[in-house]
């Protein structure tokens, strides 16, 4: 296993070891969509018959969705991460606004941005408005970036994908398209059918919809450390769990 700075270094792993299976491990939100559908696209210009990636892509609007639509939600605004929306714009995020009735609001990462969103949601909320406002419009564009949109739309297709700590989401992830297949390392492994099962202490999920806090977790700062993670909220360093073990103890 070895780490890469660029899907386009595990390419050029893969032109330099013809005798090797060069397999890229495609992970994350649509922020990191486009370079790693690029790679796929250069592998099929190279003619590499070495190289795959296994998908484990997800996206944002339908797991907002799925946490908006249960009927424990508690959630009373979005801010809309700035990476993921510098990508696609929030041009998917109007039928939201309408069927759920909540603001959302494009934020960015510095200390000054996530300060910006907060202000701004809980102004819409005191105020009663539902709309979206973006306060990180010096990266942010309504509709995004078109050709990173096309290259992205190209190469992948919208498939179900399960979260962790909630379960299967349809249409909630990217996989990649059949004319795409000869990189697919699923197919070339067949190891699709490979399962990975969560811990049953972890209430990750409980934590992702507001139910619960991290602190109400038995195993929280026990059996769960961001040394030995449990769930997905205690494994990202943005997680609501790995905040609250560096922090809030």
């Amino acid at each position: 296993m070895r780490v890469v700075y660029s899907p386009l270094d595990a390419v050029a792993l893969a032109e330099k070891n013809p005798d090797k299976q060069v397999v890229f491990f495609a992970i994350g939100f649509e922020t990191t969509a486009p370079p790693n559908v690029m790679s796929v696209i250069q592998a099929q210009r190279l003619g590499l018959k070495n190289y795959s990636v296994l998908v484990s892509h997800v996206r944002v609007p339908p797991a907002m969705k799925a946490i908006l639509s249960s009927p424990h939600n508690r959630v009373q605004g979005f801010l809309l991460a700035g990476h993921v929306n510098a990508v696609m714009g929030y041009h998917e995020y109007p039928p939201l606004l309408e069927e759920f009735q909540i603001p959302m609001v494009v934020t960015g990462f510095e200390p000054l941005d996530i300060v910006q969103g907060i202000l701004t949601t809980v102004q819409l909320l005191e105020a009663g408005k539902v709309e979206i406002g973006n306060a990180y419009s010096r990266a942010v564009t309504f509709e995004g970036l078109k050709p990173a949109q096309d290259a992205i739309h190209k190469v992948f297709m919208e498939c179900d994908r399960t979260w962790r700590g909630i379960g299967e989401i349809p249409m909630s992830g990217w996989c990649l398209r059949p004319e795409f297949d000869e990189f697919n390392a699923e197919k070339r492994f067949n190891v699709g059918d490979i399962h990975t099962k969560e811990s049953s202490l972890c209430i990750a999920g409980q934590i992702l919809q507001g139910l619960k806090k991290p602190h109400d977790c038995p195993a929280f700062g026990k059996e769960c450390t961001t040394e030995n993670p449990l769930g997905a909220t205690m494994v990202s360093s943005e997680g609501a769990c790995a905040a609250y073990y560096k922090y809030g103890r």
